[in-house]
């Protein structure tokens, strides 16, 4: 749950500007004042144009000028990689870090987090999920007073309140004055026509308007900035003025044609351009995009714009654009390597072909990762349509639900590991890929690998935080009555463990039961002590620690794995010693405690140990060993950061925050509870519905309170809830050395 840099220390995740932007002053003035105090009666805006014409763009930089007007935030929301419905809700909890761990529906969650906060939400690309996006708007506004939405979209959405602004291409304005030459420049350097960075007034790096600093910024403007990026030579001045004109005209103004257009000049002279685009004759190509549906003029441009990039480019980059577009989220050369390779393209190839793909503007660097690629929507579009006339995209997309399926074997063989925290990161960063993978699985696609696929993609997804994604697959799997074996034994398991973290306890209690019986029948050792972790952990949180002390102790002690079932293990010797904790016995929590850190640190992983530096540290507390305390629950803190875990973050703060006001620190500490609460509320599901745990967050509460009085404790609380995640836990950690570091 990392805030991202650029929105100068306030909650959010508006990716980084990293290019010039032109022209759309009136478009930005409008803007400003209907996502400005004065305009809180438009609060859903709905940018409107055809594909390319630069409308996330637009939204991105009116949603940044917008930001200190949201104290909670501005959020961006990617719907493009959306491939199945109902899942826009699920993308909107995932942009803003809500982890939440109940069964609720995803509305009803949204709309109680939202109900007392000040934020302004982007949905970008909402053509394709267009009944989701409005079933969303109907539910969240009314229930949010402080919401306001920003959408993007080729189609209005058809709400009642809905403001529509059209977002028309550039114009071309030949005979606008004289213009400054473009020239190349490094960031944050101010050279005659280049876009120096500027700050805004939280501090945050804003690219300046390109060529418009008169107003004036245009298609001419733009094509200027672009070709100066691919030809550091090009000069728009008397004598080429005419010609981009030209160019812009026959491209209709269109800000991603003209950007493809301005990537060919290494290899074509402006007039060649010009030339090239003007003789631009039908081909099998465009029988892609004609018929009665193939939409208004603009759309039809862009797309012959794209078009006639493809043909320009070499039989092999073609092939490559087109395997690439199965690809949702961003990808790595590796998995490009792995899927696109075959027949005429050898996987040798596919490195120099991308950056010749980047070159030209068709492949771009992905906005947060130097190492990942991805494709803009109306490229992606135009590859996916090629790749179904080559005949390809059985075949390519069965390749791709191999690569994460394989990815996905390899994070559970090797989770019980100093791996981990490498899964966990690949997890995460390509969550839209697996997600991808796993709806074509589901599908009909995968026949009984199906299970397999959503075993191993749901363990990796309960362990990273992506609860309601790993119950969504393991249910529809588990529901078409699985033949017996591993496989239904780890999809078990991990339902069970996703129930647990829910705080579902009644469907814990009963997948408990139904995976005891699939590993005792499966006659593994090792799964049958796996599943004492389900029976011995609804117990616990039902508050029956008599009960659940007999199940752990019970689990037989064998050698633990590298696997998933040896994080089972892990785990279950952990429920040991959190029973033995809430029991009052300390000894033996410890010691059990002791020794699954020893286990997790001699094989270097963080998910289980984490768990147990915070049992560790409780029991500091109790004994009264506050400097021990400190040190182990923020260790702790780390070791669950690093894992995405944030149901352990919120835990080892409650810890945390006792210690700390034991010092004497009640101010800190009441921060330290605030933030906590802050992360309770994104997981929905409070202590895991634990009774032992919520009347321990009281007992803290009322504790502070009496240290401090209640009008400090007020003020201090206020400021832990105004602090954003990161920053939050940069304060609980404080001074522990390289605390983004995986433990040694």
């Amino acid at each position: 749950m990392p805030e991202d840099r650029t929105t100068g220390g306030r909650p959010g995740n508006l990716p980084p500007e990293t290019r010039s932007f032109v022209g759309r002053r009136p478009e930005l003035a409008r803007l400003d004042t209907v996502l400005g105090p004065a305009g809180d009666r438009e609060r859903l805006v709905t940018l409107v144009g055809p594909g390319g014409v630069g409308k996330t763009r637009l939204a991105l930089r009116a949603a940044r000028r917008a930001g200190p007007r949201y104290p909670d935030g501005v959020w961006f929301v990617e719907l493009s990689p959306l491939r199945a419905r109902g899942l826009v809700g699920f993308a909107v909890m995932e942009a803003l870090r809500l982890a939440d761990q109940s069964t609720r529906p995803v509305t009803e969650v949204l709309a109680e987090w939202l109900r007392d906060k000040d934020v302004l939400i982007v949905l970008d690309s909402c053509e394709h999920v267009l009944p989701d996006c409005v079933d969303l708007a109907r539910a969240l506004l009314p229930a949010a007073p402080g919401l306001r939405l920003l959408a993007t979209t080729r189609e209005h959405l058809g709400h009642p309140s809905e403001l529509r602004i059209e977002v028309a291409p550039l114009p071309v304005r030949e005979d606008a004055g004289p213009r400054r030459q473009a020239r190349a420049s490094p960031a944050g350097e101010d050279r005659e026509g280049a876009a120096p960075v500027r700050e805004d007034a939280a501090g945050t790096p804003v690219q300046e308007d390109a060529g418009d600093r008169d107003g004036s910024g245009d298609a001419l403007d733009l094509f200027a900035q672009r070709a100066v990026e691919a030809w550091p030579g090009f000069v728009l001045d008397g004598g080429s003025t005419g010609t981009v004109a030209a160019i812009c005209r026959r491209l209709d103004g269109i800000p991603l044609a003209i950007e493809l257009a301005a990537a060919r000049l290494p290899e074509l002279s402006l007039a060649a351009l010009d030339e090239r685009l003007g003789e631009r004759l039908p081909s099998p190509l465009d029988l892609l995009a004609s018929g009665p549906g193939e939409g208004p003029l603009r759309h039809r441009t862009l797309r012959t714009a794209i078009g006639w990039s493809h043909e320009l480019c070499a039989p092999l980059e073609r092939l490559l654009w087109a395997r690439l577009s199965v690809f949702t989220g961003g990808f790595d050369l590796a998995a490009a390597e792995d899927v696109c390779a075959g027949g005429p393209l050898p996987a040798g190839r596919i490195a120099a072909l991308l950056e010749r793909l980047v070159e030209q503007s068709i492949v771009l660097r992905h906005r947060t990762a130097d190492d990942r690629y991805q494709l803009l929507d109306s490229v992606r579009e135009f590859g996916a349509d090629w790749l179904r006339a080559l005949g390809e995209e059985r075949a390519l997309r069965m390749r791709h639900l191999d690569h994460y399926r394989s990815l996905a074997r390899s994070g559970c063989a090797e989770w019980n590991t100093g791996r981990q925290v490498l899964w966990c990161e690949r997890t995460v960063t390509e969550h839209a890929n697996l997600r991808t993978a796993m709806d074509y699985a589901l599908s009909g696609h995968d026949g009984p690998d199906a299970l397999r696929t959503a075993a191993d993609i749901g363990f990796l997804w309960r362990h990273c935080g992506y609860l309601r994604d790993a119950q969504h697959c393991l249910d529809q799997v588990l529901t078409a009555d699985p033949e017996p074996g591993p496989d239904v034994v780890r999809a078990l398991w991990a339902r069970g463990a996703v129930a647990l973290l829910q705080g579902d306890l009644d469907s814990a209690e009963r997948w408990a039961a139904v995976c005891t019986a699939a590993s005792v029948e499966q006659g593994d050792p090792v799964a049958v002590v796996a599943a004492a972790y389900l029976n011995g952990g609804h117990l616990l949180l039902r508050g029956r620690l008599a009960e659940a002390l007999v199940v752990f102790r019970e689990a037989e002690l064998l050698p633990v794995r590298d696997d998933w079932l040896g994080s089972a293990q892990l785990q279950v010797r952990l429920g040991l010693s959190f029973v033995h904790l809430l029991s009052g016995d300390l000894v033996r929590s410890r010691e059990v405690a002791d020794e699954v850190r020893e286990e997790s640190a001699r094989r270097g992983e963080c998910w289980v140990g984490a768990f147990a530096d915070c049992f560790v540290a409780q029991a500091d507390l109790d004994e009264g060993d506050l400097a021990a305390a400190v040190r182990n629950a923020r260790t702790a803190i780390v070791g669950h950061s690093l894992l995405n875990s944030t149901l352990g973050v919120a835990l080892t703060l409650d810890v945390l925050a006792s210690a700390v006001v034991a010092t004497g620190d009640g101010h800190r500490a009441a921060r330290l509870l605030a933030v906590g609460q802050r992360i309770w509320e994104r997981l929905g599901s409070v202590h895991m519905q634990s009774p032992d745990l919520m009347s321990a967050r009281l007992a803290r509460e009322h504790l502070v309170r009496r240290e401090i009085g209640d009008e400090a404790y007020t003020e201090a609380y206020a400021e832990g809830l105004a602090m954003s995640y990161e920053r939050g836990i940069d304060y609980a950690v404080g001074d522990v050395p390289d605390h983004r570091r995986p433990r040694p």
